[in-house]
């Protein structure tokens, strides 16, 4: 049985333990708030702005744009994988980079060359243990506070190397965010754009759906999508950089609390045999002096 010093010194160095996840629970439930709120401020813009662009892709058609047209052989491709720069958010990034291990053994099967584009140290680092090559790497992002340049850059180095038939397909493994408690690894295809309007399709043919309208456009909308297609990836992209900052908050927030709980645990169990120890020395002690007394008498 350990001592009774022994048994005080891991409790103090529990309860140390607790408030440390307590204070990191804290500041991730504060940095949440700030990132839900820019998540939700921005999905009413990236969903109009699909609408808008589905109604001007089906007007102009698929040769409008080579963004639009599909590769006839697939040889090389690009997946941009967002994760955090941090641990101590639970299975967050286990979950991201599984999700981007089963597309890179499926597009290995087929014998086509994958690379990264990372943002976050936890993928590069994976990526790097794993000798899978990166071609560009964007730290200190997922996280933070960022801006919409951001996604620019990184999207228009994408659509120039597309363009240049260095990708032949480029697709994003984010965080959706779905709830505090709940953050779900999405795939999603960003080159070559595929048919934006079929969800609208979807939604006209459902009678619940409210009327979509037709967009009236100046100039005409082959000329539009040149400079909106483009712009529709780093919307994308922007998307998914801000659902997986927030997903990372959440399973922080998340694991921080669940961490906290268990400190709890182990100081009730320490202190369970922190009280049994100190028992069994008084009892020891009793016996003892309780000994000592009949030999006395003795």
């Amino acid at each position: 049985m350990p001592t009774l010093k022994d048994v005080q010194l891991k409790i103090a160095g529990v309860k140390k333990t607790k408030q440390i996840t307590k204070a990191m629970n804290m500041v991730a439930a504060s940095k949440l708030r700030g990132a839900q709120s820019d998540m939700d401020a921005f999905r009413p813009y990236a969903g109009k702005f699909a609408e808008v662009l589905g109604s001007l892709a089906e007007k102009a058609g698929e040769e409008a744009s080579p963004l639009l047209v599909p590769r006839t052989e697939v040889r090389k491709i690009n997946i941009v994988l967002c994760t955090s720069d941090r641990g101590l958010c639970g299975g967050f990034n286990t979950n991201l980079v599984t999700a981007a291990k089963k597309i890179i053994r499926e597009k290995n099967a087929e014998d086509t060359e994958v690379t990264l584009t990372a943002f976050g140290k936890k993928g590069r680092d994976w990526a790097r243990k794993n000798g899978i090559a990166i071609d560009e790497e964007y730290l200190g992002v997922v996280g933070s506070r960022f801006d919409f340049s951001t996604a620019a850059n990184a999207g228009r180095k994408l659509v120039e190397r597309f363009l240049d038939e260095e990708y032949d397909e480029v697709y994003a493994v984010y965080a959706e965010f779905q709830s505090a408690a709940r953050q779900v690894p999405v795939l999603k295809q960003l080159l070559p754009i595929p048919p934006i309007e079929s969800a609208a399709e979807e939604e006209a043919a459902d009678e619940d759906q409210p009327y979509l309208a037709e967009h009236i456009c100046e100039p005409a909308a082959a000329e539009l999508l040149g400079e909106m297609l483009p712009r529709n990836i780093y919307v994308q992209l922007f998307s998914a950089l801000l659902e997986t900052s927030t997903s990372e908050h959440a399973a922080r927030m998340a694991a921080m609390d669940n961490a906290t709980k268990a400190c709890n645990d182990m100081i009730d169990s320490l202190t369970l045999t922190y009280n049994k120890a100190r028992q069994a020395a008084i009892t020891a002690d009793l016996m003892d002096i309780v000994g000592g007394a009949e030999a006395l008498k003795g």
